[in-house]
This record gives C-alpha cells, sequence and structure tokens, in this order.
C-alpha cells in the first residue's frame, strides 16, 4: 500500500468515525435524553403535560432520531469500504442487517408525527398520545434486533482486521448478543424493564459502539487489514 492509498485508507477510518459520532450523539439525544425529560411511563397526564409544554424538545428529539438513522444508512457503506478485504461475506451481511433496521425506524416515527397531530389539534386524548408512544417505543424493541444483530458481523471484521484494536471488536460481538437479550427480555416478560438489568446487559454494545466511533474519528483505521477469506 503507498504512501497516498494509506492516507486515503487512514482518511476513511475518520470517514466512519465522523458518521458513527452523529448516530451516537443523536441516538443518545433521540431515544435517551429527550424520554427522560418528558415521558413518564406510568402517568399519562403529566406525560401530555410535559409534551405540550416543551413541544420543541418534542420536535427537536425526531428531528435528531431522524437525523441519526439518516448518517446510519450511510455508515455501513464507508465500513464496507474499509472491511471487506477482511472477509466480503460479512462485510455484506454487517451492511444488510444495518440498512434493514433504517426503513423500519422512519416508518416507526409516524408515531411521535401522531402524538404531534393530536397536541396540536388541541385534543385533551392523553390516554391516546400514550398510546403512540407505547407503539414508538415497541417498534424501536423490533428495530433493536437488527441494530443487535448487525453489530455482529462488524465485531467480527474488526476483530480479524486489524485496523483498530481487537478489544473493540469483542465489545461489538458481545453488544449483538446483549440486544438480543434485551429483545427477548422486553418481548417475552412484562416486567423486564422493571428489574433494572437493561442498561447493564446494553453495557458491551455501548462502549464498543463509543469506543470504536472514537478511535476511528481520532486515529483512523490503520494501514494493514488481515483478509479472513
Amino acid at each position: 500500500m503507498n504512501q497516498e492509498s494509506k492516507l486515503s485508507f487512514r482518511n476513511t477510518g475518520r470517514i466512519s468515525g465522523l458518521l458513527y459520532l452523529v448516530v451516537v450523539i443523536t441516538g443518545i439525544f433521540s431515544l435517551g435524553y429527550v424520554p427522560s425529560k418528558l415521558i413518564v411511563w406510568n402517568d399519562a397526564a403529566a406525560t401530555f403535560t410535559n409534551i405540550v409544554n416543551s413541544e420543541f424538545l418534542f420536535r427537536l428529539g425526531i428531528v435528531s432520531g431522524l437525523i441519526c438513522y439518516t448518517f446510519f444508512l450511510f455508515l455501513p457503506l464507508v465500513l464496507y469500504k474499509l472491511l471487506q478485504p477482511v472477509h466480503k461475506t460479512f462485510a455484506i451481511y454487517m451492511v444488510v442487517l444495518a440498512i434493514v433496521s433504517v426503513p423500519i425506524s422512519f416508518i416507526n416515527m409516524q408515531n411521535k408525527f401522531a402524538v404531534l397531530s393530536i397536541i396540536n389539534s388541541g385534543g385533551q386524548e392523553k390516554d391516546l398520545v400514550m398510546f403512540y408512544l407505547n407503539q414508538y417505543d415497541y417498534g424501536n424493541l423490533i428495530v433493536q434486533v437488527f441494530w443487535g444483530l448487525w453489530l455482529f458481523p462488524l465485531g467480527y471484521l474488526i476483530f480479524k482486521s486489524g485496523i483498530i484494536p481487537k478489544f473493540f471488536g469483542i465489545l461489538l460481538m458481545l453488544g449483538c448478543v446483549s440486544y438480543l437479550i434485551n429483545f427477548f427480555g422486553n418481548a417475552l416478560f412484562s416486567n423486564y424493564s422493571e428489574l433494572g438489568i437493561s442498561s447493564y446487559v446494553r453495557l458491551p454494545a455501548s462502549l464498543g459502539e463509543i469506543g470504536t466511533c472514537l478511535w476511528l474519528l481520532i486515529m483512523g483505521a490503520k494501514n494493514s487489514v488481515i483478509s479472513a477469506d
């Protein structure tokens, strides 16, 4: 790999890191911060009041989510360019599993727009607002399957490639398992969220994704790629 190719490869790594950073920041804001400020799951009246009083924050959450999903559409394509020399089949799996989640996420966002429609119509259907928020939450539960599955081929490719530390690859593969555990836990047990273990189970995915994102952004991708084909 000549000097120009090495520079291009490293810059591609930094571009993927930048895309990943946008996904991480907007995802945390839309999926974590905004709901924590506005939604009280066992109190429809309080939730309704919070959204009415902080409608702009609710709208920011929607826009942030759509930005997140848009950047997530391009992220695996850039990562494919980096990782396909390692194992082309696994790289294709990574892209497909990631991209499948995007239309589901966009369609699911209609539930939040439905909440806005109710509020802006002057209605007081607090229970209906809660219904749509629950539908949105269930939609996110479904899409988490793909948010988890794409991490396994990504983690495997990173582990085999040598472009960033193998430790992040291990965390990402464990992250796949953690997403699936949370999905099946929520799907099978009505009180799973009350156990308070979800955030701990999700920790490998969070550390792996944030760590991968920051390493690629700051350090870029190492020049050597080990083929596993």
